[in-house]
């Protein structure tokens, strides 16, 4: 079984989801905050592999959510660019096994990759089960504060 990097936003309901599948299929999970990590744009973009630039974007990040921002406007040095100075706005998790890197959690990929038993959670575990007309979750600095 893999060891997995998993890079969360601590608090997100789906992404406690994730982790727990993975490690009730074997996995070894390490968790790390996204939010504070320290990233450079290349250590990021490794990540994104050949996906469309517009795929490297949480939807569910407040500024995309509000039309603020559209991420298929974006290249990929200002995306890059943007998600540095605000990493709110990366799709997540991140997951790293030996090397190899993914962005989401699109569960037949996630299986072809390491293995996922077939205990599967209920609910979509990409999308933002609050929906888009919900408020955000809050940051975590803002619970550590309040």
């Amino acid at each position: 079984m893999a060891t997995i990097h998993f890079y969360e936003k601590p608090g997100c309901g789906n992404n406690t989801k994730q982790k727990i599948w993975l490690a009730a299929s074997g996995h070894t999970v390490l968790a790390k905050n996204l939010l504070i990590e320290k990233w450079s744009a290349e250590k990021l973009r490794a990540f994104f592999g050949e996906l469309p630039v517009e795929k490297w974007f949480n939807l569910a990040a407040p500024r995309i959510k509000s039309g603020e921002l559209n991420p298929a406007e974006f290249d990929a040095s200002t995306a890059l660019a943007m998600m540095l100075a605000e990493p709110l706005l990366i799709r997540r998790p991140l997951m790293e096994v030996e090397g190899e890197r993914m962005v989401g959690f699109d569960a037949d990929a996630v299986r072809a990759w390491i293995g996922l038993n077939d205990a599967k959670p209920d609910g979509n575990l990409e999308a933002c089960p609050k929906g888009h007309q919900a408020s955000p979750c809050p940051n975590p600095e803002e619970l550590i504060h309040a």
